[in-house]
């Protein structure tokens, strides 16, 4: 009886394992395409317009890979996922990244056999109230409804807050951005409440933005990245240093525009290890030596994609803060590429 306990018990690993170690690097050049795990609709993060094609910051990040693995930033397939179904599309493999403003914390990290290799943007989560209702900070929000996705971590950051506060609040589930902000708009809720950044790009879509503040309170650390299987070391090393390659291409003052010029005329030794001209860094990863030139070339540095989606003059209007490079007083910051 032990034995066979045993053996169905190591079967069930190395089924696990057999899955992790399929490779995503090598299905993903088989598939051609690179699936990439979006949000359903997140405007200036990812969301499709309305000939069908995908734009925002996240959305960036995976053209950027697709450019690292097959050349071409184009070969990309987006699949919106929920608060809900986000990391099950994961783990069952129908896609190859989650990138979609998910939350890196403890328990995912440990219990859902995923990996989150990178933070793309640091977040809190903050409050969205209508300017009638004469509210000023989350604290006066005692007895309000608050809409709150389901399946998030902004759930039980906001149950905390409460508690913490000794105040009261009724909850009125959804289970993506665009119903939050139906329901929000309609009246089912006094308050919205989401990653700050969600609250801004939410916002920007409202046809009557000025009526509606986002309270000053930012209640909880929300560390948004791509996430990826466990047990795939080579692929997660891909995901994490397209990243940090944006990175550093920003403090190296790497554009799209430059990025050619750069490669034929720089004696930095550390960007001609990143664009190929020298080394073999990429063949180490399993992919070519000029892979991230071709990424930077496509989607621009880690600034220039912030700055189209996000940034200030965007009707998402956010400040760098702490998403500035480190040399910036930022908390962005890479590696060395040696």
């Amino acid at each position: 009886m032990k034995k066979s306990v045993f053996f169905g018990a190591f079967a069930a690993t190395a089924l696990v394992s057999g899955m992790a170690l399929a490779g995503t690097l090598d299905d993903v050049k088989a598939r051609g395409e690179l699936i990439c795990g979006s949000n359903t609709g997140l405007t200036g993060f990812g969301a499709p317009d309305a000939s069908g094609n995908w734009t925002g910051f996240d959305v960036d990040l995976c053209r950027a890979i697709a450019a690292v693995v097959l050349g071409d930033a184009t070969k990309v397939k987006f699949l919106p996922t929920t608060g809900e179904t986000r990391f099950t599309a994961l783990q069952s493999g129908e896609v190859d990244v989650l990138v979609r403003n998910s939350t890196w914390t403890y328990s995912r990290d440990t219990e859902l056999a995923l990996d989150f290799v990178a933070v793309n943007y640091y977040d809190g989560q903050g409050f969205m109230v209508k300017k009638d209702l004469g509210v000023s900070s989350a604290k006066e929000l005692d007895g309000a409804t608050v809409c709150i996705q389901t399946g998030t971590t902004t759930e039980l950051n906001l149950a905390d807050f409460f508690k913490q506060n000794n105040i009261s609040y009724q909850p009125v589930t959804v289970q993506d951005d665009s119903e939050a902000q139906r329901q929000y708009l309609a009246g089912a809720c006094d308050a919205y409440t989401t990653d700050a950044s969600g609250l801004a790009a939410s916002r920007a879509t409202m046809p009557d933005a000025e009526n509606h503040i986002i309270l000053p309170e930012i209640i909880s650390k929300e560390p948004l990245g791509p996430v990826v299987r466990h047990g795939d070391s080579q692929w997660a090393d891909v995901v994490r240093w397209t990243y940090y390659a944006l990175l550093i291409a920003e403090e190296k003052g790497i554009t799209s525009a430059n990025v050619n010029e750069v490669a034929a005329s720089s004696t930095d030794e550390e960007v001609k290890r990143l664009l190929g001209v020298s080394g073999d860094m990429g063949a180490k990863l399993g992919i070519g030596n000029d892979a991230f030139k071709n990424a930077i070339a496509a989607v621009g540095n880690y600034g220039e994609i912030f700055a189209r989606n996000i940034g200030e003059g965007t009707t998402i209007n956010l400040a760098r803060g702490l998403n500035a490079l480190w040399t910036q007083g930022g908390l962005q910051y890479a590696p060395p590429f040696r």
